[in-house]
């Protein structure tokens, strides 16, 4: 996505309505408008989560932006943001048996277990 040209973003997933992907794109297919979803899988490291839950958490409620995924493997949990008076907002931090929604994807559900690999039983006892 390029906002201007210096704010080019490349996240992992993205959501945009057929509305708004009609007046997104350029000749190159790049989204020059925000789409109503956009998730990041927190890569490793420091500086690169700085990024994720920072850099892009504001560039993302600046640029309209309606919801914000931050999923962190690590945690095995996904820090929801929603458009609340004008910014992306915490609304949510789902764990353990919760299940990602959004009201942009009417009949989806995706149980957070779903996304990580089985844990391992401890084969030390």
């Amino acid at each position: 996505m390029i906002f201007a040209d210096d704010q080019d973003v490349a996240p992992d997933l993205v959501w945009i309505s057929n509305a708004r992907l009609a007046q997104a794109r350029d000749a190159q297919g790049h989204l020059h408008l925000a789409p109503e979803l956009v998730v990041e899988v927190l890569s490793p490291g420091a500086a690169n989560e700085r990024r994720d839950r920072a850099v892009k958490l504001n560039l993302y409620s600046r640029q309209g932006v309606e919801e914000y995924w931050i999923v962190d493997w690590r945690q095995r949990s996904v820090e929801v943001y929603r458009r609340e008076q004008a910014e992306l907002r915490l609304v949510a931090t789902l764990d353990g048996d919760d299940a990602l929604t959004s009201p942009f994807l009417p009949g989806f559900a995706c149980p957070l277990q779903d996304l990580w690999p089985p844990a391992f039983p401890d084969v030390s006892e």
